[in-house]
């Protein structure tokens, strides 16, 4: 079991989203780090979204309802995070609600967007703001690499393309994140899941940030 300072009573940094594109490896890091924390884990309800295999399938036919499950969905986790004690225990999120609005302006048409607006405004959701952001970045190619291996029903239909646009707003997102502490990874030639020594070295940037922007490249890739 790995002794963090995310244990320790009163320290503030409870609260951990994980983020980046499709692929990018988001969730497994996120329950590798729940695991070595004793964390309760947030996930992001994929697999359960009716939508999702043919919005990648179709594009735009399937825009609107696969973005309105996903927001339905985050609300409702959310409203059950503020009705227990969000700080009684470390949670890890494989999500950051903020950039729902991402993934509304990108794939929603401009009627779209705005049904979607009046709905987050009626919803009036207070979501609580993480203790630290860890944006994983990497490259379309690797993506496209690691989506083929662990090739889920609706990774099949997921374009270049559409990668390029997400990747793409995800790097404009984050350019202007300051709503609290935020860690970039370079994930491109790590594997903090299946490698002990390269999640050592994660981990321990993670210790050590508690505050402002940081930016993390590992040994293993500067070494590559």
């Amino acid at each position: 079991m790995v002794v963090s300072q995310f244990k320790k009573p009163g320290n503030s940094s409870r609260y951990i989203a994980i983020e980046g594109p499709i692929g990018v490896g988001k969730t497994a890091l996120a329950r590798r780090l729940a695991d070595s924390l004793s964390a309760d884990l947030v996930l992001e309800e994929f697999d359960d979204n009716p939508f999702l295999e043919r919005f990648y399938r179709d594009g735009r036919s399937a825009a609107l309802p696969a973005q309105m499950f996903f927001l339905f969905a985050r609300a409702r986790q959310i409203e059950q995070l503020r009705q227990s004690d969000l700080f009684s225990s470390v949670r890890i999120s494989d999500y950051l609600f903020t950039r729902d609005r991402l993934f509304a302006e990108l794939n929603l048409d401009r009627e779209e967007l705005k049904l979607y607006e009046q709905i987050v405004a009626n919803l009036a959701i207070e979501a609580p703001v993480p203790d630290l952001v860890i944006y994983l970045q990497t490259s379309v190619d690797i993506i496209m690499q690691r989506l083929a291996r662990r090739d889920l029903p609706y990774d099949r239909y997921v374009d270049r393309a559409y990668l390029e646009r997400l990747t793409d707003a995800y790097a404009r997102f984050f350019h202007d994140y300051d709503e609290g502490p935020l860690l970039i990874v370079n994930a491109s030639q790590i594997d903090p899941v299946n490698n002990d020594a390269d999640f050592e070295q994660l981990f321990q940037q993670i210790e050590r940030t508690t505050g402002g922007r940081h930016f993390f490249n590992p040994v293993s890739a500067a070494l590559a």
